[in-house]
């Protein structure tokens, strides 16, 4: 185990969640986009909301099993992001028919952005990145408290 996977766990999480952050802006700045893609049949489709996919790093039983052996010195590593994926929740009929987006019926689809669930989760990723700081910070302060004790 080196003295800086602390700090390479940590990093793999705020960028990470740093990432995330991103994403979530960019969801809250689309929640009223109803012009985001174009479909197969030339038709505007809204914005649809997208997720960051986060898994940990070297945690398969591969992993373990080299940690057990001694081939490697730790199977922890961090986190990476796997994808980032589209909701696939349908989008919300709003009732106006002065749109121009409007269908026969006087309905808009609006795209499937809950400001409330964005913000909550814009929430989480804060205290993650916050938390993954503190966490550096700890690290730090420890190794130069080991340096002090050479002197």
């Amino acid at each position: 185990m080196s003295i800086f996977s602390s700090f390479n766990a940590s990093a793999s999480a705020l960028t990470a969640q740093r990432l995330r952050m991103d994403v979530i802006s960019s969801n809250i700045a689309n929640a009223q986009t109803t012009r985001a893609t174009v479909n197969e049949n030339g038709e505007w489709q809204p914005y649809r909301r997208k997720m960051v996919n986060i898994e940990p790093k070297g945690q398969s039983f591969q992993s373990y099993l080299s940690h057990a052996k001694g081939e490697t010195s730790s199977p922890g590593g961090g986190v990476r992001v796997t994808e980032i994926q589209e909701d696939d929740e349908p989008f919300k009929m709003v009732f106006n028919p002065n749109h121009p987006d409007a269908n026969g019926e006087g309905y808009v689809a609006m795209p499937n952005v809950d400001p409330l669930k964005e913000m909550v989760d814009l929430m989480s990723a804060t205290r993650s990145y916050e938390a993954n700081v503190t966490a550096v910070n700890a690290s730090k302060s420890m190794l130069m408290k080991a340096l002090e004790i050479g002197r």
